[in-house]
């Protein structure tokens, strides 16, 4: 399980930076069209495009946070 480790944090890192891209484009997208910038959308459909994103990011932070939980673990195993 040792080796595994770098692959872990590596993934959690990545995992963590794809998330907050993931709300960073999500807002901004969702915001414009709320705000009438896209003629042809209607305006609710920027609430539930922020609405979808957010719930991507906090899946991906969630899976991040397993992650870095796991190596936690195995370190506290190690330990003893």
């Amino acid at each position: 399980m040792r080796e595994h480790l770098g692959f872990l944090k590596t993934s959690s890192a990545v995992v963590k930076i794809a998330a907050w891209v993931f709300l960073f484009f999500g807002a901004v997208g969702g915001t414009g069209i709320f705000l009438g910038l896209v003629p042809e959308e209607p305006r609710w459909k920027g609430l539930v495009v922020v609405a979808v994103f957010f719930f991507v990011f906090c899946f991906f932070y969630i899976i991040a946070k397993i992650a870095d939980l796991l190596t936690k673990i195995i370190n506290e195993i190690k330990k003893e």
